[in-house]
């Protein structure tokens, strides 16, 4: 065989191979969940693209879709997978002022909500609570009190702690 029919060979089986591709089943890729998805289900042709734009224009009109990811509801799973290993930094980033001085109160709902996140069993939270007043100037250092610092600073105060090491490395 000499190369060009070879070259000619290998095009046709790699063009009929893709155009095989375009005519298997399609999956559904259409708006996903939400209100939309919902409330246009029955609609019939649902791979066509009138019922994917009345399913995407209700989710985008009614914010259901965000809503239905955040609560886990609408059709929408909320597994957490992707979150979950982000959710104490997520957390002190966003209330890093009101968890600090919290912190140096020795008492707070963030503080308290903080202590949940990390896993913290409610009976300790008190524990947790005077161990960070007691450490507040260790653990939020000055010029360096960015929120992941402050959490890993807090996670190190933990492990260092006789009953709260317990609770930091069973998460």
């Amino acid at each position: 065989m000499t190369k060009r029919t070879l070259l000619v060979l290998t095009s046709v089986i790699f063009i009929f191979g893709m155009a095989g591709l375009s005519f298997s089943a399609h999956p559904d890729n259409g708006p996903g969940c939400g209100l939309g998805k919902l409330a246009w289900s029955s609609y019939p042709g649902q791979q066509s693209i009138g019922p994917q734009v009345l399913q995407a224009t209700t989710n985008g009109t009614f914010s259901a879709q965000t809503f239905g990811i955040s609560s886990g509801t609408s059709g929408c799973t909320n597994d957490g997978t992707i979150f979950a290993s982000e959710k104490v930094n997520v957390f002190a980033a966003i209330n890093i002022d009101n968890i600090s001085q919290e912190m140096a109160q020795g008492q707070g709902e963030h503080l308290s909500s903080l202590a949940t996140l990390m896993a913290i069993p409610p009976d300790q939270h008190g524990i947790f609570f005077s161990m960070a007043q007691e450490k507040y100037t260790a653990l939020i250092h000055a010029g360096e009190a960015s929120p992941k610092a402050v959490v890993n600073a807090i996670y190190s105060a933990m492990n260092e702690h006789p009953v709260l090491a317990q609770a930091s490395t069973s998460k």
